[in-house]
């Protein structure tokens, strides 16, 4: 089960990493204007995408830190986002745009839970 739970980390470690060093640095520019076409779309401003860039990079290296709090506290923080995310999906867009954040959802609370 540790070496399961250890891969689930390191898909949602490279995700968050890769999704949230975009939102804070803009370093993918396709990717970049697309999600912040999204956030505007929802009304949420350059500051909001930069300020949910940090939480899922804190989150994607918090989550290695198993045993302790603070492994709880990034498998939480990327949990949090997936939630919100599914939330905005699904109030503007479609229930597809959130596929990818019901399944961060899934296994951030995998991790949780194990």
């Amino acid at each position: 089960m540790n070496t399961f739970i250890t891969v689930i980390i390191a898909l949602l470690s490279a995700f968050f990493l890769f999704a949230g060093s975009i939102k804070l640095f803009g370093w993918q520019k396709m990717i970049f204007e697309k999600q912040l076409e999204f956030f505007q779309s929802y009304g949420l401003n350059r500051q909001i995408m930069a300020l949910i860039g940090t939480v899922e990079l804190f989150g994607a290296s918090c989550i290695w830190f198993q045993s302790s709090v603070l492994g709880l506290l990034g498998a939480a923080a990327l949990l949090a986002t997936s939630l919100g995310a599914i939330f905005f999906h699904l109030r503007f867009d479609t229930w597809k745009d959130g596929i990818p954040a019901m399944v961060t959802l899934s296994l951030s609370g995998l991790v949780i839970f194990f």
